[in-house]
């Protein structure tokens, strides 16, 4: 297993970041959530030689797949995500796969994880880049806080488990490459967000509804 390439782009007027992530060996590339400027990703992957054959998507809200009938379109790449997402993904584009939840994708000599990480929507995938350590966390984990757990079929207790025992069970050098940059810094690492991230301290579901600000789940 090689070292796959990550490349950090923030497009549109939501602050979101969208990645590219490539095989230098081989040239296979995959995008993450292509949301805005379809154009600026293409090019990128275009300038280094690589293909895209792979689109990833940790969810389907709009703000991250805005881009993706274009996206799919350009490269005839397969889209992967949670069977819960693939209504929204179908109606984009015409390849689209389900992904099991720690089900490994290759990309060229790499590997790449997928994680269900339920909370802000029920299909939540975090993309695990095994070489380097590094995990594509969508809107389930922000530099410094954590995606909100007020839309429909938003789950608090969900994202508890999904930052406390599937993120948090992570190697703590893991880069984090969140979805949106809201943090004071573009990237982090899990030992940083396990140390100062109010959304991973808050460690019961009581704890993390209160830091959310959102009425505990019953649990009749």
């Amino acid at each position: 297993m090689s070292a796959l390439e990550i490349v950090q782009l923030e497009v549109g007027l939501l602050q979101n970041f969208c990645e590219v992530i490539g095989c230098p060996r081989t040239g296979e590339a995959a995008l993450v959530d292509p949301a805005f400027e379809v154009d600026r990703l293409l090019r990128i992957a275009h300038d280094r030689g690589w293909r895209v054959t792979t689109i990833l998507l940790t969810h389907t809200h709009d703000d991250h797949v805005a881009g993706l009938d274009e996206a799919a379109a350009a490269t005839g790449a397969v889209v992967r995500c949670h069977p819960v997402e693939l209504p929204v993904a179908r109606g984009l584009a015409r390849r689209v796969e389900p992904v099991a939840d720690r089900e490994r994708i290759t990309l060229g000599d790499g590997r790449i994880e997928a994680l269900h990480t339920p909370g802000h929507t029920p299909g939540c995938v975090c993309w695990y880049v095994h070489e380097p350590a590094a995990v594509i966390t969508g809107d389930v984990l922000f530099v410094g806080s954590c995606g909100g757990v007020s839309y429909a079929g938003s789950d608090p207790a969900a994202m508890v488990q999904s930052l406390q025992h599937t993120l948090g069970a992570l190697p703590e050098h893991t880069k984090v490459y969140p979805g949106h940059d809201y943090g004071k810094t573009p990237t982090s690492t899990l030992a940083w967000e396990l140390t100062h991230n109010p959304a991973l301290l808050a460690d019961t579901v009581e704890a993390f509804c209160t830091y959310k600000r959102v009425p505990v789940p019953s649990l009749v």
